[in-house]
C-alpha cells in the first residue's frame, strides 16, 4: 500500500497536497482499493466555498457511491476534468494523475488537524 509521506490525510481517506493556500486532494491508495474499479467521479461544486468535512463530490464503484468529504475548508477551484473520461486513473494512479480537486484554502491552520503518513498507517493497519 502506497502511503507518500509528504502528504496529509483525513479519516476519511482522503490525501491532501499543500503548496501555499493551495491544497490539491485526492482518494489514498487505501480508499481506491477498497472501493475497487471506479466508474465515475462527480463534483459539482467548482466555485463553490464550502467547510472542512462537507461534501464535495462522490465517486462511484462497481459495486458502491461513496462520499467525497472537504478535508479542508475553501473555495474549490479546479476538479480534474481527465476523470470525467478516465476515471480508473483514480485506481491506477490516486496521488498523480487520479487528483480530484483544487482547493483556495480560506484557513490554513486547518492544516495541522489533518494526519501526518504514520497517523494514517495506523489507521488503516498498514
Amino acid at each position: 500500500m502506497n502511503i507518500p509521506s509528504e502528504l496529509k490525510y483525513t479519516k476519511d481517506h482522503e490525501w491532501v497536497k499543500i503548496e501555499g493556500d493551495i491544497a490539491t486532494v485526492g482518494i489514498t491508495d487505501f480508499a481506491q482499493g477498497e472501493l475497487g474499479d471506479i466508474v465515475y467521479v462527480e463534483v459539482e461544486t467548482v466555485d463553490e466555498e464550502l467547510e472542512r468535512e462537507e461534501v464535495f463530490g462522490t465517486v462511484e464503484a462497481v459495486k458502491t457511491v461513496s462520499d467525497l468529504f472537504l478535508p479542508v475548508s475553501g473555495e474549490i477551484i479546479e476538479f480534474n476534468e481527465a476523470l470525467e473520461e478516465e476515471p480508473e486513473m483514480v485506481n491506477s494512479d490516486p496521488y498523480g494523475e487520479g487528483w480530484m480537486i483544487k482547493i483556495k484554502m480560506t484557513d490554513t491552520s486547518e492544516v495541522e488537524d489533518l494526519m501526518s503518513s504514520d497517523d494514517y498507517k495506523q489507521l488503516v493497519g498498514a
